[in-house]
């Protein structure tokens, strides 16, 4: 593996160099928050967390890599998993020198595009060094993203995807 990613967008003719790299700024839950919910809460960087009604709730940034097929860099998405308490702190804890050693269980907590139901698939959050955000592993199931995670996609459906998180994004902002 040794090529590196680029394309031509089929919607915009703007040539992308790179391998697609795409995050969300938070976990799905806490956007679904009123106001309130969110101002007595915590939104960083890389962690988050916020009490409602139905107890507290925790969350950490994490990286999901996805291989493209004879590409030499993934397809990486910036997403959130939910933690408990007691993992939370002890992320928190080891924050700045992570615990390498350590892993934790967390739930996906964002619904990536092209794919269905993501939010909520079992993962496995693994601390990486200081300089990286923790990686997940997906636990196993049946569904289209956690096939892509074991197997690799190929350069046609990593343009498709991406293709589509530009122009879903940009048709947001407009």
């Amino acid at each position: 593996m040794s090529g590196i990613f680029g394309f031509t967008c089929t919607s915009c003719g703007e040539r992308h160099e790179g391998s697609p790299s795409f995050a969300f700024r938070a976990p799905d839950p806490y956007l679904e928050q009123p106001p309130d919910v969110q101002a007595r809460g915590s939104l960083g960087k890389d962690l988050c967390h916020y009490q409602d009604e139905e107890g507290e709730h925790y969350f950490i940034r994490v990286v999901l890599d996805i291989p493209i097929h004879g590409m030499a860099q993934p397809f990486i998405w910036g997403v959130w998993v939910s933690l408990s308490r007691q993992s939370y702190q002890h992320y928190r804890a080891h924050h700045a020198q992570p615990d390498i050693n350590a892993a934790y269980f967390g739930w996906l907590c964002n619904s990536l595009p092209w794919y269905s139901n993501t939010y909520a698939l079992a993962t496995s959050v693994h601390p990486l060094d200081a300089n990286h955000r923790p990686c997940i592993t997906l636990h196993e199931a049946d569904h289209e993203l956690i096939h892509d995670f074991k197997h690799g996609i190929s350069i046609a459906k990593a343009q498709q995807i991406a293709e589509l998180c530009l122009h879903q994004t940009a048709a947001q902002k407009a």
